[in-house]
């Protein structure tokens, strides 16, 4: 892994011992020293509990703060931004539930920052929803949270099917909305999977509001360009497929993965990404399914995966695996 200062930015997930040229770090799993972690995810590491910590490191000097109840670290080319938003603040509004109100604000909240601090570029956006599977007065909590996120974005004069970022959006048990992204000064390129219907124009049986998010995200930095593959999952054209059958929906994700890369690679000028080199972090529904998701990555990469995995509840309730990747490569 290329240090900080040795390229705009790099990735790192467990141990970080580089004490300065954090951008942003988050911490997933059990008990986290205050101060350590710029955002804290209840959720399970697997196979055996504990914490792992991931950072985003880059060079100094750096400009932090909190800024509409956002906070942020930022350098000349990258902001790091972190949300935590109770639902518990809002009251339903006739139709308009708690977490449709809580995502609408956290996403005006980002479009904010991005403005007054010079960053408009959204270029990776991490969002954990609470319960995200239940329903709430007749509908599904994942299916809210869409219709407050593209309220959002339709708020602030973005575009909801062009240069959308790559994201996630994954379930825990309880606890706040989580949200964090990465923006730049730069654009990056949106990417789509040409064996997949893009999220944005997903028919109306997922919902009153279409996900807004790219499939990825190919951004170019001074030294550097970074994929950052959004959270992938068993899905062909916009179906879930091999249903209740864990191995196989892991090598179809897989297999949707491989086309990112090759999508990415036919975008780039260096055209050097590999699904092997990527580093992923893979969120599995049921814990007792830990062994079969990572041997079939294994056997389907013919290597050892750079991944750390969580127990988390995929936004569809019949997909048992979401996995999603970054990939940072020097220039050449």
């Amino acid at each position: 892994m290329l240090r900080a200062g040795e390229q705009v930015l790099s990735y790192a997930h467990g141990q970080v011992d580089t004490p300065t040229g954090v951008l942003g770090r988050v911490a997933y799993g059990g008990e986290v020293i205050d101060g350590c972690a710029d955002l804290h995810v209840p959720m399970a590491v697997l196979p055996s509990g504990g914490a792992i910590t991931t950072a985003w490191l880059s060079a100094g000097p750096f400009t932090e703060g909190t800024y509409q109840c956002c906070r942020y670290r930022s350098n000349t080319h990258l902001l790091f931004g972190a949300v935590r938003l109770a639902e518990s603040t809002y009251a339903r509004a006739g139709d308009v539930s708690p977490l449709e109100q809580a995502s609408r604000a956290g996403y005006e909240r980002i479009f904010s920052v991005l403005a007054d601090l010079g960053f408009p570029e959204l270029v990776r956006c991490w969002n954990y929803i609470p319960q995200i599977n239940q329903t709430h007065a007749g509908m599904e909590r994942y299916r809210a949270f869409n219709i407050g996120r593209q309220e959002a974005f339709i708020a602030s004069g973005r575009s909801c099917d062009e240069n959308l970022p790559a994201a996630s959006a994954l379930g825990a048990a309880d606890g706040d909305l989580l949200l964090y992204f990465l923006a730049a000064r730069t654009r990056a390129v949106s990417i789509e999977n040409p064996r997949q219907l893009s999220a944005f124009r997903y028919p109306g049986q997922y919902g009153p509001r279409s996900p807004s998010f790219a499939r990825a995200s190919l951004l170019s930095l001074p030294g550097c360009e970074a994929l950052f593959v959004s959270g992938t999952a068993s899905i062909v054209g916009h179906e879930s497929v091999h249903l209740g059958d864990v191995v196989a929906q892991t090598n179809e994700t897989m297999v949707n993965i491989d086309t990112l890369v090759a999508e990415a690679n036919r975008m780039s000028p260096t055209r050097q990404f590999s699904t092997a080199g990527l580093e992923f972090k893979v969120f599995i529904r049921h814990p007792a399914d830990y062994p079969a998701v990572a041997d079939t990555m294994a056997r389907h990469l013919g290597c050892v995966p750079n991944a750390f995995y969580v127990q988390a509840d995929v936004c569809r309730r019949e997909l048992l695996v979401e996995i999603e990747a970054v990939g940072i490569r020097g220039a050449t």
